[in-house]
């Protein structure tokens, strides 16, 4: 039994941990640059959006024998591809950092329910082995053991 069980089990109580929030916690007003950078990814995950940065290089690789110098011609495209792809990342990253919060919120959901579970449970296990698997669920994913009102 770790240091942490050993605690539970003599005080009733855990040791402190985060609060892990719970997705009917989570609010869904999204800031103005959350909401654009949400429109901006459906955007360009578009296959049509594809098909676009695609015609661009099309129409600019003749564009050479109007610019008729190969540092200028490279430049062009080097500048654009940079700044697009510079702006994007930013963008993405936001609402992937969105999306990996909202899945650990869900996740944090589904441990909590197992773990209130397993507790239900192991007041019927006699040999209390699973009150001490729901007890290393708990740590594992930092969860505090919720001090029951009756």
């Amino acid at each position: 039994m770790s240091l942490s069980q050993r605690d539970r089990s003599t005080s009733g109580r855990s040791t402190p941990h985060h609060d892990p929030t719970m997705p009917s916690e989570v609010t869904g007003r999204l800031s103005i640059f959350d909401r654009f950078a949400t429109h901006a990814s459906e955007f360009v995950s578009r296959p049509w959006f594809f098909v676009v940065c695609v015609l661009l290089v099309l129409l600019w690789a003749p564009s050479y024998f109007l610019l008729r110098t190969l540092d200028t011609w490279q430049l062009i495209i080097n500048t654009v591809t940079t700044i697009v792809t510079f702006l994007l990342v930013a963008l993405l990253q936001n609402t992937q950092k969105r999306a990996d919060d909202a899945v650990q919120h869900k996740l944090n959901a589904i441990a909590d329910g197992l773990a209130d579970l397993m507790d239900h449970m192991a007041d019927r296990d006699e040999r209390r082995e699973l009150r001490n698997e729901m007890l290393e669920l708990r740590d594992a994913v930092g969860l505090e053991d919720r001090e029951s009102a009756d």
